[in-house]
């Protein structure tokens, strides 16, 4: 498993355990809204912040996404 791929699972249980979700729910939502292209694209600057910080940068991205 490379690097990136550690962080997807990595951010996908923090976003689960922060936000009271299943697994399923959080692959839904993170398809739905292409969540998994976002961490990809954007790796090297979330790798280097907090959990706190990835869990609300997601959440912004989602946020902003409902509006497309």
């Amino acid at each position: 498993m490379d690097k990136i791929t550690k962080f997807i699972v990595f951010c996908i249980e923090e976003y689960k355990k922060a936000e009271k979700l299943s697994g399923k729910q959080v692959i839904s939502i993170f398809n739905k809204y292409r969540v998994l292209d976002y961490i990809t694209a954007y790796y090297e600057a979330l790798h280097t912040t907090g959990t706190k910080y990835i869990v609300e940068d997601i959440n912004l991205y989602i946020e902003a996404r409902q509006s497309i």
